[in-house]
């Protein structure tokens, strides 16, 4: 498939994420936070990986206060070139502007590599293949870190019958929306 296929895949999604009212945001956000505490027994032991909000994202901050709370080391994505590197975050430092509006630990972080990755998307299907936001960063960290599990966080509208899945492409292990 194309990639301007995948492009209005991704589009529609995140359109339908969009439209979404900010009640309506906070409280599935709510349930993906409970849900999320609720598996994180089962972690492998590690870091575990989770992306700050942006747009219309998942508000993820409770995620991590929850981890931290468990015993979890939080880990957050930073741009470099065209790779993602995680650093170790802890609640209340500082955090670098980083490019696309995104929010990351500075270069003084320490380096991690997470055995758990909580994962953003535009969109995904039921075989739990996700469509990103167009520039393979995630399939590219997933690949060169072999996490030991991998999350997709997402509202339910993000849904759609079928993800095109390439060759690049990695497959997430589990999807959490407020609906599971």
């Amino acid at each position: 498939m194309s990639a301007a296929a995948k492009g209005e895949i991704r589009a529609a999604a995140l359109a339908k994420r969009d439209a979404l009212s900010a009640q309506e945001r906070a409280a599935f956000s709510a349930q993906i936070c409970q849900t999320i505490l609720k598996l994180a027994p089962t972690f492998p032991r590690g870091s575990v990986s989770i992306f700050w909000p942006i747009r219309s994202e998942i508000d993820t901050r409770p995620i991590m206060a929850g981890l931290a709370r468990l015993g979890f080391a939080i880990a957050l994505p930073r741009t470099e070139g065209s790779s993602l590197e995680f650093r170790l975050w802890h609640d209340g430092e500082a955090l670098d502007a980083g490019p696309f509006g995104l929010s990351e630990p500075t270069l003084n972080a320490p380096l991690t590599r997470p055995a758990t990755m909580l994962i953003p998307l535009a969109a995904f299907d039921a075989s739990l293949h996700r469509i990103g936001y167009g520039k393979g960063f995630y399939d590219r960290a997933i690949a060169a870190l072999n996490p030991t599990l991998k999350i997709g966080l997402a509202f339910s509208c993000q849904q759609v019958p079928h993800v095109p899945f390439e060759s690049h492409d990695e497959r997430l292990d589990a999807i959490v929306t407020e609906k599971s």
